[in-house]
């Protein structure tokens, strides 16, 4: 995680450097937690959000390079492309794996209702990029919806999801929900603090619950930063969750 951090900050401020702009948009974080913001990225503005997520579950650890690709159309519209670059783990057997993880594309709608509430929807499929020993080998569907709102200081994020998994266990069903709610919290000019509880819950499986707090810190409206930790709440989520990471933008490809 030490290395993947210092890989971070470097390459994220070289990069930041290069497209830096006073009167350009700040960036939109979705990082690290869950839930989504209803709101996009500022139209024509593709940016980069890339981390280190290292999870410990009954003994086992598993490591991951996520990253997601996001492009506002519109305030309205606009996609996200993600997924894991890299994955680091052991399969059922015990044997050291890794490889690419699977990719998940996107569609996303906002309805802005006002500077200080939104609403918005995400329609979602993941495709089975990775090798079985490492992904579900199987495509999933999702549908999102999003309830963003500031509350004073307080920026609140709500989410409420359905997943439509491609491989399921024996005797589970395959239509998962899904809840979150995050509050994040401006600290001082730069710094901020987040706190997010999510769970899901499937017939047949062990529901999962997980509280998350995580600290941002922005040197300027272009660059954030982020570093936390999750906390399984119960024994069928992970025990342990470390991660860091940044949102940049990659370019202007309109305005």
């Amino acid at each position: 995680m030490h290395s993947t951090t210092s890989a971070l900050i470097l390459g994220a401020t070289l990069l930041s450097q290069s497209v830096h702009a006073e009167d350009a948009p700040p960036v939109t974080p979705y990082r690290p937690s869950v839930s989504s913001p209803a709101q996009l990225p500022a139209p024509g503005q593709l940016e980069l959000e890339l981390g280190g997520l290292s999870s410990k579950s009954d003994g086992q650890r598993r490591n991951s390079l996520p990253f997601a690709f996001k492009l506002g159309f519109s305030e309205e519209w606009g996609v996200v492309l993600g997924g894991e670059a890299w994955v680091r783990a052991r399969d059922d057997d015990g044997a050291r794996v890794q490889g690419v993880g699977d990719t998940a594309f996107v569609l996303k709608r906002a309805f802005l209702v006002d500077s200080a509430t939104a609403f918005g929807l995400e329609l979602g499929a993941k495709a089975p990029t990775a090798r079985d020993s490492i992904g579900s080998g199987r495509a999933d569907y999702s549908v999102n919806g999003i309830f963003s709102r500031d509350l004073g200081k307080v920026h609140m994020d709500a989410n409420f999801n359905l997943l439509r998994l491609g491989a399921v266990e024996e005797g589970s069903g395959r239509t998962q929900s899904g809840l979150s709610a995050a509050f994040s919290l401006p600290l001082s000019e730069r710094w901020g603090a987040a706190a997010e509880w999510s769970g899901t819950r499937r017939g047949g499986a062990a529901s999962t619950a997980q509280l998350l707090l995580a600290a941002s810190y922005s040197p300027s409206k272009r660059l954030t930063f982020d570093f936390g930790l999750a906390r399984g709440l119960n024994r069928a989520s992970p025990d342990l969750s470390l991660f860091t990471g940044v949102v940049l933008p990659l370019a202007r490809l309109w305005q």
